[in-house]
């Protein structure tokens, strides 16, 4: 484990943001209320993937569009989320430094669904004919709000993950335990917003969501989004309600004028320069590890409807099917995500620390992104068996109930996924004394620019081979396996707990 370098000359000015006085860790109580944040936020993210593309064919969304739309996430969150964590370090605001941030994000979150909900309402009040597509006018309206959207989350969600790190205090167990917080109540946001999905009746709580320009489909999405609102509006209340922060005040310095001088983005590219090798290699191996992540991300239910159920896109049924099973596979994915992260203390500590759970995780998603090679060429066998009895068969039980173990079994890597690399992050730049939210927003660098380089080259990527989605899942495979590998041998390990007479010791994970 490297040893910690003195927080003097050498220490970068834009990174020399955390206050010098020692932090006591808050009660569980609190960080529970921050993490639960997230429920609210995935609640609206799981509706957007499970409602979203049925919307946009309803509205006539060329598919060059649907490409735009999709690179809203990975652009935002490339500028987005430095710029908040930039921001967030240094506010002085007297109701502290990440709630104002928190309480906006939430605000535009609220503003964006109205928008996306309200899109075919807002086209034909404007001249759209509800009875023609593409109907411009939503559409303009949809791209909008879903641009909003993704701005909202990414602020909202960096602050949220910089309050916990605060909250924490010099407690790395405490760190790790908000992170496996927030990575569960992601799960229950997931699994209410899907079954909130497959709700065809919603609409008539909400009965004055059905209109001339607005289906059943449509008012349904609406009644979704109406409960989105509500249900973040009254965790973000019940957080910021609970938890104070203390305002924060800039230590006296002649440097200070210096510093303000310098622009933000300025000062980003020098605290970039400035991480240290723990940060540098945590980058490394966030960013292998979604290079495997999102290619299954993006194409998990296509996968089941195409090369499992051997269906094809507006033809027939089995598509249809097979991405229906591939719903309800995210369910089962959810729940063990949520169960997971609940462990992940337990966990860590039985192998030994985070970092050897980290990369033991990395090689299992690596072998079930491998079986899906299996899986396929199984349901190809079966459907050649089959071919001379004619008519749309679907795969046998068997296959079907391996394809849905692979998406329950993913769970427990998504866990680790969605906690660990936040909660080193936090220690990291802690031990180094720089500020939780641009080295929060730094991490986010390492997850959108996989996302980015994978939308774009999954699809000529996939052509090369023939099409289908295996060539992409393969190239995740390997990519997990080598994050396996640096993860277990040059991730540096985080240091170790403090012993506290007010913490129960034998609950702590030991590196």
């Amino acid at each position: 484990m490297e040893t910690q370098a003195p927080k003097q000359e050498s220490m970068r000015p834009s990174l020399e943001i955390e206050a010098q006085e020692k932090i006591s860790p808050a009660r569980l109580r609190k960080i529970i209320f921050v993490a639960s944040i997230a429920a609210g936020v995935q609640f609206g993210w799981a509706l957007q993937l499970s409602l979203l593309t049925p919307y946009v064919q309803l509205l006539g969304i060329p598919h060059t569009w649907a490409a735009f739309i999709w690179l809203c996430g990975p652009i935002s969150g490339m500028v987005v989320q430095p710029i908040v964590g930039y921001h967030s370090d240094r506010c002085m605001s007297r109701f502290g430094r990440r709630r104002p941030f928190i309480a906006g994000g939430a605000l535009l979150v609220a503003i964006a669904v109205f928008l996306i909900g309200y899109a075919a309402d807002f086209g034909k009040l404007f001249g759209d004919d509800v009875k023609k597509t593409p109907k411009t006018r939503a559409i303009v309206f949809f791209v909008l709000g879903f641009w909003i959207l993704d701005v909202a989350n990414n602020m909202l969600q960096g602050p949220c993950r910089a309050l916990l790190a605060d909250l924490s205090g010099d407690s790395p167990r405490k760190t790790r335990t908000a992170n496996a917080f927030f990575s569960f109540f992601m799960a229950v946001g997931n699994v209410l917003g899907y079954a909130a999905g497959s709700y065809k009746q919603l609409y008539k709580i909400f009965p004055f969501t059905r209109t001339q320009a607005c289906d059943v489909y449509c008012a349904n999405l609406k009644s979704c989004f109406f409960l989105s609102i509500a249900l973040l509006s009254i965790l973000t209340t019940l957080a910021l309600a609970n938890v104070r922060e203390k305002p924060f005040t800039r230590p006296g310095s002649t440097d200070d004028e210096g510093e303000a001088a310098v622009p933000c983005f300025g000062d980003i590219a020098t605290a970039v320069k400035g991480l240290q090798r723990p940060m540098w290699v945590l980058l490394l191996v966030t960013c292998l590890n979604w290079v495997a992540w999102f290619p299954f991300l993006l194409f998990d239910t296509d996968w089941m409807g195409r090369e499992v159920y051997g269906g094809t896109v507006g033809e027939g049924r089995l598509y249809d099917m097979g991405v229906r099973a591939g719903a309800l596979g995210l369910v089962l994915n959810s729940v063990v995500l949520g169960l997971m992260s609940l462990a992940i203390e337990h966990l860590a500590r039985a192998l030994g620390g985070v970092k050897r759970l980290w990369g033991l995780v990395n090689f299992l998603l690596a072998g079930c992104l491998g079986m899906t090679v299996l899986i396929t060429k199984l349901a190809e066998a079966a459907r050649s068996g089959a071919a001379g009895k004619g008519g749309e068969t679907p795969p046998p039980a068997g296959i079907k109930v391996g394809a849905l173990s692979l998406f329950a079994v993913l769970g427990i890597p998504q866990a680790v996924t969605f906690s660990i690399p936040f909660a080193l992050a936090s220690i990291f730049s802690h031990t180094a004394g720089a500020g939780q939210g641009l080295s929060l927003g730094v991490l986010n660098l390492a997850i959108v620019i996989p996302q980015m380089v994978v939308s774009v080259a999954s699809g000529p990527w996939d052509a090369l081979f023939g099409g289908g989605n295996l060539p992409a899942f393969i190239v995740g495979a390997i990519a997990a396996a080598i994050s396996g590998v640096l993860a277990l041998k040059m991730l540096p390990s985080p240091p170790p707990d403090l012993p506290s007479t007010k913490t129960i010791t034998t609950s702590a994970a030991h590196f």
